[in-house]
């Protein structure tokens, strides 16, 4: 099925999500997981990888952290070449002085901002999505 591409209807549609849950970034310079952790993400970079997880996982694994985030899902599928949704809702957090680190999915934008920015990024997110044209 293929996603949505269209701007207005991406924003219309949105649908934010908070995740339970607190999420920090780690890096693994030697790039192995170790066996039985569960990550929700992960990306391999010149450094090492990043992998995303849950803060008690990382603090059961020894790992370090410096940034504890809140995991927000947007459910609206939208299409990996869609255009401009990444624009609009990281400029309107922005605007609002919420740092925000996205992660695309096939079907979903996941978004991580600060776990003391929750509750308002929820609020200009849904704020953004009531004004869309």
């Amino acid at each position: 099925m293929a996603g949505e591409t269209s701007l207005s209807t991406l924003l219309r549609s949105m649908s934010p999500q908070l995740n339970a849950g607190e999420y920090v970034f780690c890096t693994l310079r030697d790039g192995q997981l170790p066996s039985g952790l569960e990550v929700v993400g992960s990306f391999r970079e010149q450094e090492g990888l990043t992998v995303i997880l849950e803060r008690s996982h990382a603090e059961r694994a020894g790992f370090s952290f410096d940034y504890v985030a809140a995991w927000i899902t947007l459910n609206v599928h939208s299409a990996l070449e869609a255009v401009g949704l990444t624009a609009a809702f990281a400029t309107a957090l922005g605007k609002a002085g919420i740092s925000c680190n996205v992660i695309a999915g096939y079907y979903h934008d996941h978004l991580f901002v600060g776990q003391a920015d929750a509750e308002r990024a929820m609020q200009v997110l849904r704020d953004l999505a009531a004004n869309a044209e």
